[in-house]
């Protein structure tokens, strides 16, 4: 039997699932970050295998269960299959990809998202319902400090936990994420002409995973300098 004839026979039926339900993004603010959050990965990081990092996009876990829609993750080893008209193709379904995302990152924008504390008792917050999933890595990013009074935040703008067993364990700063082979940082800088405290993805060492604007602004800047030295030589740079 072919896999392909084998996935149609075990595949569940989705057609009940509301992957799209066309709700606006609340703000300009977490409209910006989560692409930043997104674009550097696939413009700049040389991860060495196949990902996929989206925001936004509904995780379902079956086809029982209502899905969650984060503000961003990242899954590693996976690829987005290619035929978007199909409608198994269009969310992170768990039981097609394989497995659950690595990262996990939720933005604050109110004080009614339950990222770490329940709102209801009869269910559990975010971070409580990502250590069942088993995600590895969940990061809270608290912009505007809303929720710093009734969460674990304790004056901090970003928060970041890692799994071990069945419960988080907080991370302390540098926010390093083995499994994932990326870290996490706040940047104070200029985005797309905002300036403000951002949140970005980075290496080891520190250093920022550039956006592709950024990385053109230094190929750039480099192809300037060389450009000068080379007239500073009697060489016109337009005629090599």
């Amino acid at each position: 039997m072919t896999p392909q004839i084998l996935e149609e026979i075990v595949a569940p039926d989705i057609s009940h699932l509301i992957i799209e339900d066309d709700t606006p993004l609340d703000n300009f603010q977490t409209e910006k970050q989560q692409r930043l959050l997104v674009e550097p990965l696939y413009s700049s990081w040389q991860s060495g295998n196949p990902f996929v990092a989206a925001a936004n996009v509904g995780i379902f876990s079956s086809d029982e269960e209502e899905g969650t829609a984060p503000d961003a993750f990242l899954s590693l080893g996976v690829s987005i299959p290619a035929d978007w008209s199909q409608k198994q193709n269009r969310s992170y379904l768990v039981w097609r990809f394989g497995k659950f995302p690595e990262v996990v990152i939720e933005i604050v924008s109110n004080r009614k998202g339950n990222e770490l504390v329940r709102k209801d008792l009869e269910k559990p917050c975010k971070k409580e319902a990502y250590a069942r999933m088993g995600i590895a890595y969940y990061a809270v990013f608290d912009p505007l400090q809303q929720i710093q009074e009734e969460s674990q935040m304790n004056g901090q703008p970003l928060k970041v936990f890692e799994l071990r067993g069945k419960h988080y364990d907080e991370l302390s700063q540098p926010f390093w994420m083995e499994d994932a082979g990326l870290g996490l940082t706040l940047w104070d800088g200029e985005f797309e002409g905002v300036s403000s405290q951002w949140l970005r993805w980075c290496e080891r060492d520190g250093q920022l995973i550039p956006t592709g604007a950024e990385r053109a602004g230094k190929a750039e800047l480099k192809a300037q300098r060389l450009a000068e030295r080379l007239r500073a030589m009697g060489v016109n740079p337009d005629e090599i």
